[in-house]
């Protein structure tokens, strides 16, 4: 393997963990702001669209 080799590789490598990382970190999130819209919800505290939808003209 040349210098040149190792360097993709290692830009490869890298590309990988940081894109693992961002995946992981949303997934993360979005669990987490699910279950604050669930604890919300729980607590009597409805989404302004959810209104619209229920209001009657």
């Amino acid at each position: 393997m040349t210098t040149h080799d190792l360097y993709v590789a290692a830009a490869y490598g890298i590309t990988v963990l940081v894109l693992g990382a961002l995946i992981g970190w949303i997934l993360l999130d979005q669990h987490a702001r699910r279950r604050e819209l669930a604890e919300l919800e729980a607590a009597g505290i409805r989404r302004r669209s959810d209104r619209k939808k229920t209001a009657k003209p």
